[in-house]
């Protein structure tokens, strides 16, 4: 692993703290005590010092003292070296008992050199200590093509994932494929009507079927793949191929979409399987054995209210069929026994009912509920020219994923999908997606990239020497703007594993809108190829970093990092 100079001197901090914590006579009060319980943070306000930890204010009420006399105790008794190999040049306490740690230029330094060395790995980690996680997302019907809330399902999954590699986790994706439940018959049976319309029969095509041209799309594709087969089948025999033929059109269809879309998944889970192994049945049974179910009504019911449910549920329906609260359990039963630590759901806003009884079903065959967690991905709403688009799937007049990167791109759907969190509704604007201007979040941190990268063309024309930037003298950046560009550089590793916690890829975007524009403010102001050899240089190596940097948070997010534009 690279040297990572920002959890560097957070673990300088929090051993300094710790030992005048000892040396103040305060551990001797506390029990339990570890080091890793001293927050270390990176402070928002630079009049604030570099980094802070609140660690006064979180022992007040173990010891019984106040926060601020903590603080003031700590401070005391910390070891500060009045030398220029330490980074910490001063301490102060602020407010009700934070402690303030201002850092020497060096530390600015040495963070450009450590990004610039570290490259693409640069704000990689082992924070999650390679645990296991299984991600599932996306997971729709394949009963249409994917609309654009998969889209928003597929660009925070596959971003997330990313960043959960990033922090050190090991991480595996999955979609679901719902193709065991009434709805596969349906699309089978809208299929073969639409089959016999384009024979020329007169069909009245029922209000239950799939409207969609697709249909029609796929039943076309069958008579000039299979037009003489068909001929000679049977009503039954036609009713199951056009079941299984409009089946796997629709996962071809859809995986190609997601490709498109830059989202691969490791494994595509089959619901039919699941059920055809015996899993359900054997989820049933063994509920039964440890008495978790009970028979009421012509039906099986799940004692989910003993796991804080507010009512219990049903697993077999009065006509002995499963309910969905059954294959579900039996799928992340399954999950659990791959070996993986963790489950993380992306779920739509509608099926956060569907959230406790599953959990529930977990901790009823005995694995603990934190081993299960469900996001719920609220819905979006696309606007044009300040209307908003309307998405009816029963009509066939939805905006599928494909129209939705044919209209703006890749890199804006994703990003404009990626850009709010994942709680809160989303409203794309189409026509600011496609916009090439500042207004336009992508665009201009898309810019920012290709402008560097042209920075260094011009370089490399006129003869200077690029390969020894990680060794290139820094002292001649004293402008705000490039401190201020240096501290937000550093805070990037912090960024990753903060997003990572709070599964928020949200703050990635943000942070790289912010990083965009603190290079975009400088290179306005400031010119970097200048009159002043070693001030050229110390700029080239400020450049270097933030396009790395700038790199490394678009490929987390799935965007492109251009080189020209």
């Amino acid at each position: 692993m690279y040297y990572n100079v920002v959890d560097d001197i957070r673990c300088k901090i929090r051993s300094k703290v710790n030992a005048a914590l000892v040396s103040s006579g305060i551990l001797n009060e506390l029990r339990d005590f570890d080091d890793k319980d001293i927050a270390v943070e990176y402070t928002r306000n630079k009049a604030h010092g570099d980094f802070a930890t609140p660690v006064a204010l979180a022992l007040a009420s173990k010891v019984g003292r106040k926060p601020r006399e903590i603080a003031d105790a700590i401070v005391a008794n910390l070891e500060i070296k009045e030398d220029k190999r330490d980074y910490i040049q001063r301490v102060e306490v602020a407010g009700p008992g934070f402690i303030n740690f201002f850092l020497s230029r060096r530390w600015l330094e040495d963070a450009v050199k450590a990004i610039i060395k570290a490259g693409s790995l640069y704000g990689m980690s082992t924070t999650g200590g390679g645990r296991r996680i299984l991600l599932e997302f996306v997971s729709a019907n394949p009963t249409g093509p994917m609309n654009v809330v998969n889209a928003r399902a597929a660009a925070v999954g596959g971003s997330l994932a990313n960043i959960l590699k990033a922090a050190g986790y090991d991480v595996s994706t999955e979609y679901y494929i719902n193709d065991a439940g009434g709805q596969i018959n349906v699309l089978g049976a809208s299929c073969e009507l639409r089959y016999l319309e384009l024979k020329g029969e007169d069909i009245e095509f029922p209000e239950w079927g799939y409207q969609g041209s697709y249909i029609v799309d796929i039943a076309r594709l069958a008579v000039e793949k299979h037009g003489k087969e068909l001929e000679s089948m049977g009503a039954e025999e036609r009713a199951e191929f056009f079941k299984d033929f409009a089946l796997s059109h629709m996962l071809q269809d859809q995986k190609a979409s997601l490709s498109r879309f830059g989202v691969e998944f490791d494994v595509w889970f089959s619901e039919r399987q699941l059920v055809d192994s015996g899993a359900v049945s054997w989820v049933i049974d063994t509920l039964q054995e440890r008495g978790m179910v009970y028979e009421a009504e012509g039906a099986l019911w799940l004692r989910t209210t003993e796991f804080g449910d507010e009512k219990d549920r049903v697993l077999v329906k009065s006509d002995g069929n499963y309910t969905y609260l059954a294959g579900d359990i039996a799928y992340h039963k399954n999950k659990l026994d791959r070996g993986f630590d963790l489950l993380i759901d992306i779920w739509g806003p509608d099926h956060h009912g569907h959230v406790v009884p599953t959990r529930a079903g977990l901790q009823a065959l005995g694995h603990p509920g934190s081993s299960l967690e469900v996001l719920l991905l609220q819905f979006l709403s696309l606007m044009s020219s300040g209307e908003r688009v309307k998405m009816s799937k029963r009509a066939g007049e939805f905006v599928t994923m494909d129209d939705l990167i044919d209209e703006v791109g890749k890199d804006a759907a994703r990003y404009f999908l990626l850009m709010r969190n994942i709680e809160s509704h989303l409203e794309f604007d189409l026509a600011l997606a496609k916009e090439e201007s500042q207004a336009n979040p992508v665009y201009y941190i898309q810019y920012a990239h290709a402008r560097i990268c042209s920075i260094f063309r011009q370089a490399e024309e006129r003869g200077i020497e690029l390969s020894n930037l990680s060794e290139v003298d820094l002292s001649k950046l004293t402008e705000d703007a490039e401190l201020d560009i240096i501290r937000k550089l550093a805070t990037y590793p912090d960024e990753v594993v903060i997003s990572a916690e709070e599964r928020a890829p949200n703050r990635l975007a943000g942070y790289a809108l912010d990083l965009a524009g603190l290079f975009h403010s400088f290179y306005n102001s400031y010119r970097v190829i200048n009159e002043d050899p070693d001030l050229t240089m110390a700029r080239l190596a400020l450049s270097e970093a933030v396009r790395t940097v700038l790199a490394n948070v678009l490929g987390l997010l799935g965007i492109f990092a251009p080189h020209e534009m």
